[in-house]
């Protein structure tokens, strides 16, 4: 997922978006758009799109006015893994690490990714297990190992903590 539909822009059917994309305006250059909508998939056609502010405005193909612009309020933004550019080595996509089990240097299980958060600082992984964790990924410091293979980061992580 790339983005998510939050609301509509002006009067002549644009939607605003919260792009997670970084930075936020490179949500544009991935297309074809495939929004979600209760699990069915609809290819999308972006007629134009430009930064406003923290977010991205775009005109849709087929939405011509702000009521219709605001019916896709909620709607996820997706596109096909192969418009996305090849990442180096021991650079992630987050969608790669959602749902990775966590474990620490100790062996002890956190539990699993169920999101990831950007915080400014640095991103942040949301664990859930017993409880919830939120631990930086910070590589070297935090999150000592990522094997996408075996499915699990390994973390220097207080379990109490």
């Amino acid at each position: 997922m790339l983005g998510e539909i939050t609301g509509a822009f002006g009067i002549q059917g644009w939607v605003k978006i919260h792009s997670f994309t970084e930075p936020v305006g490179n949500i544009l250059k991935y297309t074809p758009w495939f929004l979600d909508d209760g699990g069915q998939y609809q290819e999308i056609k972006v007629l134009s799109g430009r930064k406003q502010g923290n977010s991205v405005v775009a005109q849709l193909e087929g939405i011509s006015d702000r009521d219709a612009a605001a019916l896709m309020r909620g709607r996820n933004i997706w596109v096909e893994r192969k418009t996305l550019p090849a990442l180096a080595a021991g650079e992630y996509y987050w969608d790669d690490l959602i749902g990775l089990k966590v474990r620490t240097v100790e062996q002890a299980d956190l539990g699993a990714i169920v999101q990831m958060m950007a915080t400014g600082a640095n991103d942040v992984m949301v664990i859930r297990g017993e409880r919830e964790h939120l631990v930086p990924f910070v590589k070297d410091r935090f999150v000592i190992r990522v094997d996408l293979a075996a499915g699990e980061i390994v973390v220097d992580w207080d379990p109490d903590f």
